[in-house]
């Protein structure tokens, strides 16, 4: 069943991980994902040119699985390692085993996109595109990369945000 965020939380500090790491003179794109959600798989191209075209514009990037890999072991830290081989991920491919930051940022799907201005706060929790499973439409909006470049460009970001809509975080027995 796919699930999307509530109301995003906004203008505030991004939770840290190792931000340090990823941030980009101009901010940076933290999404969570996993190998083996179909929305994921569907996007993962496109997602892939996004984080090329706003690294050349100084946004870093950065993806993170947070799944419990012992209940859904085709999101293991070694199928991760294939899964960005097979894809051609350009960027980090972080492994949240205690799910921390994917708790610290209240992540609920994946794909779950997350834009942080230059100062790290959280700008954008939006989607990529239009395309949930299928493809978007010709000539629809690279919403995120041009929520980036205003963020970038404005320290604002666009009004109206689309939440990302995707496979639900797989958590950990508590």
């Amino acid at each position: 069943m796919a699930v999307m965020p509530e109301q995003p939380k906004l203008d505030i500090a991004a939770p840290e991980f190792a931000l340090a790491d990823v941030m980009g003179e101009n901010g940076a794109v933290i999404v969570f994902i996993c190998n083996h959600c179909p929305y994921v798989k569907a996007v993962v191209g496109r997602l892939v040119a996004a984080a090329d075209t706003l690294r050349a514009e100084g946004i870093g990037f950065a993806a993170i699985c947070s799944n419990d890999a012992a209940s859904h072991p085709e999101d293991s830290f070694e199928n991760m390692g294939r899964f960005a081989r097979e894809h051609g991920l350009t960027f980090p491919y972080l492994h949240d085993e205690s799910q921390a930051v994917a708790r610290a940022y209240e992540a609920v799907c994946t794909p779950d996109f997350y834009g942080l201005d230059g100062a790290g706060t959280i700008k954008y929790r939006g989607r990529l595109d239009e395309g949930r499973k299928d493809a978007p439409s010709p000539g629809a909006k690279a919403e995120l990369v041009e929520a980036m470049r205003m963020i970038a460009a404005t320290g604002e970001a666009p009004g109206e945000q689309v939440p990302s809509m995707g496979c639900s975080i797989k958590w950990k027995a508590a």
